[in-house]
């Protein structure tokens, strides 16, 4: 036999509004809370952004996660023709070359996906997977323009946010981008997109890249991985130091301080601060940089960070 009080505060319980946000049962997580961080007061881009720096100084977020979360941002700032492969630049087959020249091609540059022209790069005339060019050795009977695919145009204005949404939903990883006139300004693929807000996406065939590893946010500030070699750092910041000894700037900062400086400590060098954002593992896996004021000279030292 039920309880009549019981009952009763069930059914009045049943009766109470729910926030159609909260539903029963609903567990906050690290994200929810990070939003109930940022959304009091926020009535512009730049003061999300403040927010983001905000969150990352008080350990809501990592510094990668800012970087993402700011790319993101970007996005709808960014053009296809902002970070497309120019046209000259393309790596392309002709219809018309022989099989062995092709293959030539696929091997020495390694994509997975190619523009195929007929006569001129503005006379695009499909897309050729690479392991669909494994057919015609098989087979060589077949023509090259049965396995091409069609190719996708897009304007050099378009935005990057909706072309990523593009590439999502007609499962499609490379574009063609025309300029005003109808002509061949470049390709785009959905690497180029996504490394707009994770960084650079390296693979093996992918030749080390300066600036992959050192990078500005909105707010103007430096972030330099641990790992970063000391040429990169060098050609970033401007600076002159010696990779005799050490390949990476984490392993430099640490001699010259006489351990792994840990989070929060701050080591100078030739008229920048870094600042040690994360560590794991007994490592430096990322640095704030921060130019010092000119008289501050070109000591080295450690000191708590804020």
């Amino acid at each position: 036999m039920s309880d009549p009080q019981s009952s009763k505060s069930e059914r009045d319980l049943d009766r109470a509004p729910r926030r159609v946000s909260d539903p029963p049962n609903a567990k906050r997580t690290l994200w929810d809370r990070f939003l109930e961080f940022v959304s009091p007061g926020l009535d512009s881009r730049d003061e999300l952004i403040e927010a983001l720096a905000q969150a990352e100084d008080r350990h809501l977020i990592e510094p990668e996660s800012r970087a993402m979360l700011e790319g993101v941002l970007r996005l709808a700032d960014l053009t296809a023709g902002d970070v497309m492969v120019a046209a000259p630049r393309m790596d392309v087959l002709d219809i018309r070359a022989p099989y062995e020249e092709l293959l030539g091609v696929v091997i020495d540059t390694a994509h997975s996906r190619f523009p195929v022209i007929e006569g001129s790069r503005d006379h695009i005339v499909g897309i050729l997977m690479a392991k669909d060019l494994l057919k015609v050795q098989r087979a060589p009977e077949l023509h090259l323009r049965t396995l091409l695919r069609p190719a996708v145009f897009v304007p050099e204005s378009k935005r990057l946010n909706e072309l990523l949404r593009d590439f999502r939903s007609n499962r499609n990883h490379l574009a063609i981008v025309i300029d005003e006139f109808g002509n061949t300004a470049g390709l785009i693929t959905i690497e180029d997109v996504l490394e707009e807000i994770v960084g650079e996406i390296e693979d093996e065939f992918d030749e080390s890249d300066a600036q992959a590893s050192v990078y500005t946010l909105a707010d103007g500030t430096l972030r330099v991985a641990g790992d970063a070699s000391v040429s990169a750092v060098n050609e970033a910041l401007g600076l002159r130091c010696s990779d005799d000894e050490f390949d990476t700037i984490g392993g430099l900062l640490s001699d010259r301080l006489g351990r792994v400086p840990r989070r929060g400590e701050s080591v100078e060098l030739q008229g920048w601060r870094f600042t040690v954002m994360w560590a794991r593992g007994g490592a430096v896996r990322w640095y704030r940089v921060v130019r010092l004021p000119k008289e501050d000279g070109e000591a080295s030292s450690a000191s708590p960070g804020p």
